[in-house]
């Protein structure tokens, strides 16, 4: 399970790690398969509805000490292309091209395409100003 947060606790439980950190917003992997966590789970676990138990999201970022973000598309377009950037350079990736994949779309198609964005959300922000 991934979280994205705007604050994060110094020390995590051994079931939690930080993935990735950029323009102040965590990308969070969580090992739901933990027995630590799931107790969690069943320790916060209420009914939503009758006969439905769950978790809110809030709920669970809070009691782990997460203040929970939800990402404007600045911060998921840099996000992409730090992705974008990591399997270009991937040696999975490149021992693919090695052995003859072609894709129609590849990945400087990806990063052209987020530059593309980039650029008309620069251009619209300067425009509203």
């Amino acid at each position: 399970m991934k979280l994205y947060a705007k604050t994060i606790p110094q020390t995590l439980p051994n079931w939690v790690s930080t993935i990735t950190t950029c323009a102040d917003l965590f990308e969070v992997e969580i090992n739901d398969e933990h027995p630590n966590f799931q107790s969690l789970l069943e320790e916060l676990a209420t009914e939503i509805e009758p006969g439905t138990f769950g978790v809110k999201a809030q709920d669970l970022c809070s009691r782990l000490g997460f203040d929970l973000s939800s990402p404007n598309l600045y911060q998921l377009l840099e996000q992409a292309q730090t992705l974008v950037s990591k399997i270009a350079t991937h040696p999975d990736y490149k021992q693919l091209l090695d052995k003859g994949y072609q894709p129609d779309l590849n990945i400087a198609d990806a990063s052209t395409a987020l530059t593309y964005l980039q650029w008309e959300l620069d251009r619209n922000q300067e425009s509203s100003l």
